[in-house]
């Protein structure tokens, strides 16, 4: 479990996180949404103990980030954006480095070998990762944060820059890591937040301004909840039956869209669902209902409603938010890339481990 209260972080004169709060429980898959600037990787620094804060506490397992930070590293894997991979190391030396970075306790080559056969690395275990598609290395990024095994996994934009297929790929990994794992997706791709999670907490200028299930999310923050239908019949008889049923508002038609076929709009009391009724009319009637649906915001459209129209807050793009912590104290981040792949030397095999 992973319990943020009352977390504040104030970069100077700059509000990067105020007051937030919210609770993760264990065994599950959350996503994290916010625009750049948001704060986003500064509560993810602050969970893993690599960025103190303010004012607050964080807890993981019951275990605080103030009062016993190596203890709580131990229970947190971490995926940075950029992850801290060292190209001129094999995958073998460096799951092996990050072995004894960690001091992890459990049996070496057991371990790791489980591992990779968990995000499926073996036929490039002893590649360098300098030569491995970028697919390949966000896997071995994501094999270093399971190294010892840990209860919490935290994972930041871990599909950015991957091909549709590696996307899918990463997504199916992370599904099964949530039956073992607490995950804790940051991402700005709303359909794989979609996809993968089953909540999402949304934060926008350092403020806490949604969090819910990722099904019902929308619908609890829509304030028009309309039906659509599709039905085949009489215009204005459809139109004059469905103003007269119970509980509804207003119906309304948006006019012919096959030949004989209507599209009407209804509107129905608050908290009430009109679906049974309206097809028990429609199948009475005889008039064939060939579409139904909600007018409830898009997961895109929420995430646009609520980073928009928050007031201007003191953090902004000014907090830095979006520099990410070593994965280690003391561990410096690899080298950027100027390109996806490394060249070969003239001579050489071609590469192995492309995806």
């Amino acid at each position: 479990m992973v319990e943020v209260k009352n977390l504040t972080k104030r970069y100077g004169a700059s509000l990067a996180l105020d007051q937030v709060s919210f609770t993760i429980e264990e065994g599950s898959i959350v996503g994290f949404l916010g625009p750049n600037g948001a704060g986003k990787s500064t509560t993810m620094n602050i969970i893993t103990g690599y960025l103190s804060a303010t004012s607050g506490q964080v807890a993981v397992s019951g275990k605080s980030t103030l009062d016993e930070p190596n203890e709580v590293k131990r229970l947190i894997g971490y995926l940075p954006e950029q992850p801290p991979l060292y190209l001129d190391m094999t995958v073998k030396e460096y799951l092996d480095f990050m072995y004894e970075l960690k001091k992890v306790k459990l049996p070496r080559k057991q371990h790791l070998e489980e591992i990779c056969r968990l995000v499926r690395i073996e036929e490039v275990y002893n590649r360098l990762i300098g030569n491995l598609s970028k697919g390949y290395k966000q896997r071995v990024g994501i094999a270093q944060a399971l190294i010892g095994n840990p209860p919490v996994l935290i994972l930041d934009e871990p599909t950015v820059g991957l091909d549709p297929k590696q996307i899918i790929e990463i997504r199916t990994l992370i599904k099964a890591l949530g039956q073992n794992h607490t995950v804790i997706l940051s991402s700005h791709i709303l359909p794989e937040v979609q996809a993968v999670c089953e909540r999402i907490i949304v934060i926008n200028n350092g403020r806490l301004v949604a969090d819910g299930a990722t099904d019902t999310l929308a619908h609890d923050l829509s304030r028009d909840h309309r039906l659509v239908l599709r039905a085949e019949g009489p215009e204005t008889d459809m139109l004059s039956a469905i103003v007269q049923m119970d509980h509804v508002l207003e119906a309304t038609s948006l006019g012919e869209k096959e030949p004989g076929v209507f599209e009407i709009s209804v509107e129905a009391e608050q908290d009430y669902d009109l679906r049974r009724d309206l097809f028990a009319l429609l199948a009475e009637k005889n008039w064939p209902l060939l579409a139904l649906k909600n007018s409830d915001l898009t997961l895109e459209d929420l995430f646009l409603q609520l980073t928009s129209s928050d007031e201007s807050h003191a953090a902004g793009a000014e907090e830095g938010d979006e520099e990410t912590a070593p994965l280690e104290e003391g561990l410096p981040e690899g080298p950027e890339e100027d390109e996806e792949e490394d060249s070969q030397p003239e001579g050489d095999a071609p590469q192995d481990g492309q995806e």
